[in-house]
């Protein structure tokens, strides 16, 4: 009988680990200490320099990351997994910018003329040499897997351009939260996305993934409906609302701003 009942608890435990969530704690700690909020959040900076010098609990991240294989990942839920990949597509961001900071104004010039940073294969992740594409493309925006249009406003490509780095990590618990935060954040910078007149001017981001925005996910059928759905963040009238859906404005496609999203030097 005591061998059955230790037997039992073994097995309970070891199941309660294989399931236990993730801990991000490193990487919540530091963006909290590097990450430089304007604003109410839709800005934020990354103070690459301190970052640099808190490289190693970064790699310490990293390869608590790397130690995830697919098995465990597959049975975690929906929500933890994405908190995951989003985190780790991040925090991979930064470390690839640190290896050649402070000797670059833009993650572009970590490419070559066949090849662009996100294709690089650098990061050992669920068993396998990945790149930056491989966790974005193959996995967070995959068919079938998660399909939720926020996650654009989640993952960071280093640069002014991109939606704001939030100065926590994701978790599975508050990720519902934390995506749509984000979204309104990026949706209420007008330097990225503005009315003028008859012509709403937002990121090309929605450009390059508009089919992203079609899937009918929360009753979004296309680009109009997350624009009205967030349209105290955009900062639209009843009546630019009613001209949005009637067709009467014009969705223009700004330019991307490729620099580093390092914080400003004084």
């Amino acid at each position: 009988m005591k061998k059955l009942l230790l037997l039992c608890l073994l097995l309970f435990s070891s199941i309660n680990t294989y399931a236990a969530e993730f801990n991000h704690s490193d990487w919540d700690g530091l963006l909290k200490k590097h990450v430089i909020t304007i604003g109410m959040g839709e800005v934020t900076q990354l103070d690459y320099a301190a970052m640099a010098t808190d490289r190693p609990v970064l790699k310490a991240y990293l390869a608590s990351l790397s130690a995830i294989n697919m098995e465990s990942f597959e049975s975690w839920s929906k929500a933890e997994q994405l908190a995951f990949l989003i985190n780790a597509y991040n925090a991979w961001t930064v470390e690839l910018v640190l290896t050649a900071y402070p000797d670059i104004e833009s993650i572009k010039e970590l490419g070559s003329l066949f090849q662009s940073p996100w294709k690089k294969s650098f990061i050992l992740l669920l068993g396998k040499t990945r790149s930056l594409d491989d966790i974005e493309h193959g996995f967070i925006r995959a068919e079938g897997r998660y399909e939720n249009p926020y996650i654009h406003f989640a993952v960071n490509c280093a640069s002014i351009g991109c939606p704001p780095l939030l100065a926590e990590a994701y978790s599975a618990d508050l990720l519902t939260s934390q995506l749509k935060k984000s979204t309104a954040h990026f949706l209420s910078d007008r330097n990225r996305n503005r009315l003028e007149g008859d012509r709403l001017k937002v990121s090309s981001i929605f450009k390059w993934y508009s089919e992203d925005f079609e899937h009918g996910w929360k009753g979004i059928h296309s680009l109009s409906d997350l624009f009205i759905l967030f349209s105290d963040a955009l900062e639209l009238s009843n009546t630019d609302v009613e001209r949005l859906q009637a067709g009467q404005i014009e969705i223009e496609y700004l330019d991307y701003d490729w620099r580093l999203n390092d914080k400003k030097k004084l």
